[in-house]
């Protein structure tokens, strides 16, 4: 059993049960960068799991006085703990007086939204929280059984990914539970090529919830709490060996289907992005850059989102020295600019040859507030001044497929690499490859490693190369094992080639998709009836 985990509880009996919940939250904010303590993320569950379990047997009995704190509270201290770190990045988009926002305004902006969205994710463990209390209450006998043991676990598993499953339906999205181990733990991140990011959330949750179960039992019934601990122990070492087995299969592709892409990373700040000066630096940086690339014999040329931070049409490309240079070279380029659709604008990727503008891909998932307004009838007019934008941007259609030349590609544009589904379905759908283009700029240095932590995920998944441009850093080439090839730094010019496997493979989870959350709902659902019926069996009579 970990030795943080045991000093942690240990260090809370006699004290608040919300202060171990909010510790043990605070430790699973640890876990991402910056400092990637992904190990934690393999005991930071269980103290909350142990008090929930402690709450929900409380609930049940007829007590009188103080019950302590509920079950939703605790997971609300454990959830702020959690994505309270995690996010804290946010607060990096503070202070916004280049865009004429007053300094103490801009605070009062960044503050809401990182509260806001720690919220919104905490509302995730609130609810696992109250659920599975809310179980544990239905009876005083469920807290030592066997059968009740084994229900719980499977409950604890399959309300989260339940809750996950809906959290990734939903506009806001970032901290899933599965990123904690990215990009060190590679090995269990290719649990993903069977069940996505689900499975990695599940494996988190059926070592902790064992450990939790361990500690419950360890007085009352001794030998069950070292079993379970064990059993935790062979748990997490079992799914490491598949991991490892997955982590280990050759990346074999034959030389026909090799490509050779080059990146710019420009570095125009956003405090001069969206002026005269930025246009001059974003225009010159990126033609000089494909130039470049051009030049050592590259197949295509990937620049970061909205790398010319202007409306960009066959009516107006032609006006540009980029264009011009690709039509003077013939090479593709991926070229992030805004785009118009019913009058309203895009944030795209066009696809761009000597030919013109062979295509184009809008961004799906657009970030709220920052890029649209929800529910823009009814809030626009409340929280209009919260976003940057003068106009909100439209939704691209989500089942947008980019063809190309060098072949179809898997496309994301920022924030969508939060949203597997979004690969996993360009994946199924022919993409060979992944081109992720991004602005990380607005946020603190936090934001951009988590990002390129996020994509590793999407390239293990989908079993794809991954090719990253950011406008500030960090851009890089990711295999489809999830090692990073190249990494570029932060706060640079930078240009880079690499070559790339264009690939056909289907994993698990890019054929069936999400199909572990049903399947552990169906089995959550067995062992609670199971259970239910051994509770209302007769005992057999004594002589």
């Amino acid at each position: 059993m970990p030795h943080f985990w045991k000093s942690l509880l240990r260090w809370g009996e006699g004290r608040s049960p919300l202060a171990i919940a909010l510790g043990s939250g605070l430790l699973m904010g640890c876990t991402v960068a910056p400092l990637e303590a992904w190990p934690l993320a393999w005991g930071a569950i269980a103290p909350l799991w142990v008090l929930v379990v402690r709450a929900g047997a409380r609930s049940s009995a007829d007590a009188e006085g103080d019950l302590g704190p509920s079950a939703w509270q605790l997971g609300l201290a454990w959830g702020v703990g959690f994505h309270g770190i995690a996010l804290s990045w946010i607060t990096g988009v503070h202070p916004m007086t280049w865009m004429g926002v007053p300094w103490l305004a801009s605070l009062a902006i960044a503050l809401f939204c990182w509260i806001f969205i720690t919220l919104w994710g905490a509302a995730l463990v609130v609810a696992w929280a109250g659920l599975m209390a809310w179980l544990e209450g239905r009876s005083r006998a469920r807290f030592s059984s066997a059968g009740a043991i084994a229900a719980r676990l499977g409950s604890g598993v399959a309300l989260w990914l339940l809750l996950e499953t809906l959290c990734l339906q939903m506009p806001l999205n970032w901290s899933l539970i599965a990123y904690t181990q990215s990009p060190h733990n590679l090995a269990i991140l290719h649990l993903g090529q069977l069940a996505g990011p689900f499975a990695v959330s599940a494996a988190l949750l059926g070592v902790n919830g064992l450990l939790a179960e361990a500690w419950l039992h360890r007085r009352s019934r001794h030998v069950l709490g070292r079993s379970l601990a064990a059993g935790a122990i062979a748990l997490g070492i079992a799914l490491h060996g598949v991991g490892w087995a997955l982590y280990q299969q050759p990346l074999l592709a034959a030389d026909s289907d090799s490509l050779r892409v080059g990146i710019v990373q420009g570095n125009v700040p956003n405090t001069i992005k969206l002026y005269p000066e930025g246009f001059r630096r974003a225009i010159e940086g990126y033609t000089t850059g494909y130039r470049t690339l051009a030049q050592q014999g590259v197949d295509a040329v990937l620049t970061p989102e909205t790398a010319l931070p202007f409306l960009w049409t066959e009516a107006t490309a032609p006006q540009s020295s980029l264009y011009q240079a690709i039509q003077e070279s013939g090479v593709l380029a991926w070229v992030g600019a805004f785009g118009r659709e019913d009058n309203r604008f895009t944030n795209s990727l066009f696809t761009v040859t000597d030919d013109g503008i062979l295509d184009r891909y809008d961004k799906v998932k657009l970030v709220p507030l920052g890029e649209y307004i929800p529910f823009e009838s009814i809030l626009g007019r409340w929280i209009d001044r919260l976003s940057p934008l003068d106009a909100t941007l439209k939704h691209g259609l989500p089942y947008q497929q980019v063809d190309t030349p060098l072949g179809r590609a898997i496309v994301g544009i920022c924030y969508e690499s939060a949203f597997p589904e979004h690969f996993r379905r360009q994946a199924l759908a022919g993409g060979a490859f992944i081109l992720s283009a991004s602005n990380d700029a607005h946020y603190s240095a936090v934001m951009p490693a988590q990002h390129h932590a996020q994509d590793i995920m999407r390239a293990i998944e989908t079993d794809r190369w991954a090719v990253r441009a950011v406008n500030t850093g960090y851009s890089a080439i990711v295999d489809p094992h999830g090692r990073t090839q190249w990494i570029s730094e932060l706060d640079t010019f930078a240009t880079h080639s690499a070559t790339i496997d264009r690939r056909s493979t289907q994993t698990l989870y890019v054929r069936l998709g999400n199909w572990l959350t049903p399947l552990m709902l169906a089995i959550a659902l067995g062992l609670e009836m199971r259970y239910r019926q051994s509770r209302q069996q007769p005992s057999a009579p004594t002589r």
